[in-house]
């Protein structure tokens, strides 16, 4: 029953990742904190574990999904190899920081940003890109990929929530902002699941079916089906107008912002 349920949750986050560029995590960490509170584990240790097995997935989601868009022409490799190293390393001292907080202090912190990040999306739905303005230089793009790493550790997601409105802000067009995400989303989850599963193991979790704070099973389940079903999402975000993409976007951001308010107050 468990890898039924994981099964189905990798294939709304795969469809996800490809549609939004936002490698399946927003989607991912609120259904996992659900299914680990049920299974009874620790509270102390549920949002870790939620986080960190999210990025682990995101490895095999986003392979998938840079894929497809790649296809599509939809990456902007220069500007990848540009945010790619500060991304890797900032996601993995991320995982340090995001291993020092409560479970509660993360739930508020992941909601607070998805809503503001939603916001600003919705507001620029509105607004065409101004395609006159230009990306900054390299060492300004790795510096923001860094803080796009440390920030993508501690909120369980692929960056594209952060590296779809940055690019975005300078003038790409969302379908080669979301497929350029999808592709920054490899290094950041490979380099945040290894920084979860260190610091996980420093912690000495006592969770069965893990290592440090990844989840086998959920990892396994959710990584075969999103693997395919971000393929699907990919072609959806090339037939849908820019506009109606980020309004869609948006939306997906505030119910799970809202979700994670909601239980870190109540």
């Amino acid at each position: 029953m468990e890898l039924i349920i994981f099964l189905v949750i990798g294939a709304f986050a795969g469809f996800a990742a490809g549609l939004f560029g936002v490698g399946g995590g927003t989607i991912i960490v609120p259904l996992l904190y659900i299914v680990f509170t049920q299974m009874g584990y620790d509270p102390a240790v549920v949002m870790h574990l939620a986080l960190g097995t999210s990025l682990a997935t995101i490895v095999v989601t986003s392979i998938s999904s840079l894929m497809a868009h790649h296809k599509k022409d939809g990456v902007m490799w220069p500007v990848f190899k540009n945010l790619a190293p500060g991304m890797a390393i900032g996601c993995f001292f991320g995982a340090g920081i995001a291993g020092w907080l409560s479970g509660i202090h993360l739930q508020l912190i992941v909601g607070l940003f998805l809503i503001w990040v939603a916001y600003n999306m919705f507001m620029g739905a509105k607004k065409a890109v101004d395609t006159n303005k230009s990306l900054p230089s390299t060492p300004t793009q790795v510096g923001a990929g860094a803080g796009i790493g440390i920030a993508s550790a501690m909120f369980g997601i692929g960056g594209g929530s952060l590296t779809v409105p940055y690019l975005n802000h300078y003038g790409v067009v969302m379908q080669k902002a979301v497929g350029t995400s999808a592709a920054c989303g490899l290094p950041i989850a490979i380099a945040g699941a290894l920084g979860f599963m260190f610091f996980g193991m420093k912690a000495q979790v006592n969770v069965p079916n893990t290592i440090g704070f990844v989840h086998l099973y959920a990892f396994l389940g959710i990584s075969i089906m999103s693997f395919f079903t971000a393929k699907f999402g990919a072609k959806a975000a090339h037939a849908l107008s820019p506009s109606v993409l980020k309004k869609c976007f948006a939306a997906l951001l505030i119910c799970v912002g809202s979700f994670f308010l909601l239980k870190g107050l109540l």
